[in-house]
């Protein structure tokens, strides 16, 4: 009754659009529940950001739909035909074995990626990462993961941001899994076996080209006994260009693990 009356007297204030709104507020109350929609992505999206966002803006959120291609997962621009390799996939040394993402990082998507990224609206992390979670059920099987790590941020970085948002998402995982029951998914986290070594400048404003000479030889590895043999995960907000991803997947692989994967909340 206390909740209602203060919902009715101060109602939520929409993320993206400022505009004052009434929230059904069904976030969270039943996580499992969402694994029997389906591929129902922006369904779910409405509903898990339905406390932070308005209806308009819940719509603006868009999909990443097939066709697209099936190792880096950029959508075609042509809506026809079935999913198939890129032209730069076929061309370029992608050490990436698979790559995903719910959302095309555009309209809503962005504008709650930079809120949480850049607003630090640290609210926005718990729901983003079991839209995530979610999505990562419904497309990788059983028993395909080992090891889930975030992109790693620079020291420094990381110091004056005061948080890794791809580690934000990801952290609540294996609650999840006990929460939902979940038979098979015995991954383990480490924020702490891939690093950032060296400095680089922020990629924003780069091209391909100048991305891939950035981020040239800034991770390590700490101790690549954790990682031989391992199928990984590697999660981050954006999946650009796939230069950094890419440079992450070759220090993994290089260091002994079996196969990288790439998973991320929005796809460029």
């Amino acid at each position: 009754m206390l909740r209602q009356l203060k919902m009715a007297v101060f109602p939520p204030k929409c993320t993206v659009c400022g505009n004052f709104f009434h929230s059904a507020n069904r976030a969270e109350n039943d996580v499992s529940g969402y694994l029997n929609l389906a591929q129902e992505v922006g369904r779910i999206f409405s509903e898990l950001m339905s406390p932070f966002l308005c209806q308009k803006c819940c719509q603006g959120f868009v999909p990443v739909k097939s066709p697209l291609c099936i190792q880096c997962g950029v959508m075609f621009k042509s809506r026809e035909g079935e999913d198939h390799l890129c032209a730069k996939c076929m061309k370029a040394s992608n050490k990436i074995h698979m790559a995903r993402a719910p959302g095309v990082y555009c309209d809503t998507l962005m504008d709650i990626i930079h809120s949480l990224k850049y607003q630090r609206n640290m609210e926005l992390a718990r729901p983003l990462g079991i839209f995530l979670f979610l999505f990562f059920v419904q497309t990788w099987g059983k028993n395909t993961i080992d090891i889930i790590v975030p992109v790693p941020l620079h020291a420094l970085r990381m110091r004056k941001r005061g948080f890794n948002q791809a580690y934000l998402l990801i952290r609540q995982w294996p609650k999840l899994v006990a929460h939902c029951g979940l038979k098979g998914y015995t991954f383990q986290i480490s924020s702490q076996v891939l690093l950032r070594h060296r400095k680089t400048i922020s990629q924003v404003g780069l091209g391909r080209k100048e991305r891939q000479k950035n981020i040239q030889n800034a991770f390590r590895v700490s101790d690549p006994s954790f990682i031989n043999e391992k199928r990984v995960l590697l999660v981050d907000d954006v999946y650009t260009t796939g230069s950094t991803v890419n440079e992450c997947a070759k220090t993994l692989l290089r260091n002994g693990a079996k196969q990288v994967d790439v998973l991320t909340l929005a796809r460029v």
